[in-house]
């Protein structure tokens, strides 16, 4: 019954405290995971955190596309991993003033070619800074949190992410 976050009516309150009903199974290269994920978005020249959203972790991150635009973004690039590519979502950045950014990925019986490949690489190294930011996310504990709730999750993984941009602006401070 908790997977249609439908809380049976037998449970006692003290039980119905203990069940998360908001979270969702998702697998990734091949492990299981319960819970919520994060989605970010990066400043690509100082590698500050500029918004993220939290949702449950079956959820396709290209759902979070638009909470991810920022408008106040000078630079209107939008970088993307493979899970983006998609021609009408290239088509409606570019229409609504942006420039993806997206990396190609191959499909059953036809790779990606040199061509994209080439392209594929040349994406790859600005996309490599908002990895930083992940990384640093990791050595404070990750993505991971323990809570029950969506509500809790957001709170925690705001309150880390802005723990990382107040390190992070330090740090740029420093070498000002």
């Amino acid at each position: 019954m908790v997977k249609e976050q439908a809380v049976p009516a037998e449970w006692s309150p003290a039980k119905r405290r203990q069940k998360d009903v908001e979270a969702r199974w998702t697998k990734k290269h091949g492990k299981s995971y319960f819970g919520y994920k994060l989605s970010v978005s990066v400043d690509r020249r100082h590698k500050l955190i500029r918004a993220i959203k939290v949702s449950n972790a079956s959820e396709a991150d290209t759902r979070h596309l638009v909470d991810m635009l920022d408008r106040s973004n000078s630079s209107r690039d939008f970088w993307a991993d493979r899970g983006y590519h998609n021609k009408p979502r290239e088509r409606w950045l570019r229409l609504i003033g942006w420039r993806p950014r997206i990396q190609h990925k191959g499909q059953a019986g036809r790779p990606v070619g040199e061509h994209g490949k080439a392209r594929n690489r040349r994406i790859a190294s600005p996309r490599a800074r908002v990895e930083h930011v992940f990384a640093s996310l990791s050595q404070m504990g990750g993505k991971m949190i323990r809570s029950i709730e969506l509500a809790r999750a957001e709170f925690g993984l705001t309150l880390k992410s802005a723990v990382y941009n107040l390190k992070r602006m330090a740090s740029l401070l420093e070498t000002a």
